[in-house]
C-alpha cells in the first residue's frame, strides 16, 4: 500500500473520500513528510517508515498509543531526529502513551514516569528523578546504569560499612531498615586533592576503558591493585579531565560525595 494507503488503513468506516483526504494530509504534515503520500515502503527510509506507523496509528485517534522500542532498528543519528520529530508530534495527543524500551537514557529524555519490570512484575514505579536518584533495588540502580555497588550495614544513623569497599561512608538520606546494599555511580566519583574531607579515600588505577568521549577509570581503594582485574569502582570522566589527571603520580585521592550514595534495600 502507498503512504496514503496506510495512513488511512485504521480509519472508521464511511468517511468521505474528501475527508480522508483531508484526515491523511493532516498527518502527514505532523510527521514531516508532505508530498510522501503516494510513495510505497521501499521508496522510504527507515526513519520515514516509522514516521508514516506513527501517523497510522494517531489517524484514527486512539485513547492509547503502545510504542514497542519503536527506533531500535535505526542507527544513531536517525534515532535522534526521530525521536525529537516524535516527541513533537505527541505533545498534541491527549491519549495515554506507553513507551517500550531498553534504553534507560532514550526512556529519560521521552518519558515524565517510568515504570521498571524485572521478571514481568512491576519493581519500582515513580517519575524519572525519582527512579535515577533514589531507585529501589540494585536490580532498578543497574538498569538506570550504576556501576558501583557493595553489600552494607548500618553502623549508626548516618553511617554505613561498605562492605565490598572496605569503608565507612557517611549518608545523607534516611538508611532504609532492610538496607543490603549502597552504590554511587561511575560519573558522579569525584578525584580530590584534598585527602581530609568526608568520605575520602586513596585510590590506585587498575586499568582504563576507553568510548569516544570519556575514559572509565578502574580504581583500587586503599591499596595498589595485584592485576587489572583488582578493583572496587568504576569512575567516568570526560576525556579532558582524563588529559590532566594521568599524569598526576599515585596514589590519588577519590571522595564519594554523601548526597550521591545510593542505599538499597
Amino acid at each position: 500500500m502507498t503512504v496514503a494507503q496506510n495512513i488511512a488503513f485504521g480509519l472508521p468506516k464511511g468517511l468521505s473520500p474528501t475527508a480522508i483526504r483531508q484526515l491523511v494530509e493532516t498527518q502527514l504534515i505532523a510527521v514531516q513528510l508532505e508530498g510522501y503520500s503516494q510513495r510505497y515502503p521501499h521508496q522510504l527510509s527507515g526513519g520515514q517508515q516509522q514516521r508514516v506507523a506513527l501517523a497510522r496509528a494517531l489517524a484514527s485517534q486512539p485513547e492509547a498509543l503502545l510504542l514497542d522500542e519503536p527506533f531500535s532498528a535505526l542507527d544513531t543519528h536517525l534515532r535522534s531526529q526521530l525521536e525529537q520529530q516524535m516527541v513533537g508530534t505527541l505533545a498534541d495527543y491527549k491519549g495515554v502513551t506507553l513507551f517500550v524500551t531498553h534504553n534507560m537514557e532514550e526512556a529519560y529524555r521521552i518519558c515524565p514516569d517510568l515504570l521498571v519490570l524485572e521478571k514481568g512484575k512491576a519493581v519500582h514505579y515513580g517519575t524519572k528523578y525519582d527512579i535515577f536518584e533514589h531507585p529501589a533495588t540494585v536490580s532498578v540502580a543497574q538498569l538506570t546504569g550504576c556501576k558501583n555497588f557493595s553489600s552494607a550495614v548500618a553502623v549508626t544513623q548516618n553511617q554505613v560499612q561498605a562492605i565490598d569497599w572496605d569503608c565507612k561512608l557517611s549518608v545523607i538520606e534516611p538508611i532504609p531498615e532492610a538496607l543490603s546494599n549502597i552504590g554511587i555511580r561511575a560519573h558522579q566519583i569525584i578525584f580530590t586533592d584534598n585527602p581530609n574531607q568526608e568520605n575520602t579515600f586513596l585510590c590506585w588505577l587498575a586499568r582504563t576503558s576507553e568510548t569516544p568521549h570519556r575514559i572509565t577509570l578502574f580504581l583500587k581503594l586503599h591499596h595498589p591493585p595485584t592485576n587489572n582485574n583488582d578493583y572496587h569502582l568504576q569512575a567516568e570522566v570526560f576525556k579532558e579531565k582524563w588529559t590532566t589527571l594521568k599524569d598526576k603520580p599515585m596514589p590519588w585521592y577519590v571522595r564519594l560525595d554523601s548526597s550521591r550514595l545510593i542505599l538499597m534495600e
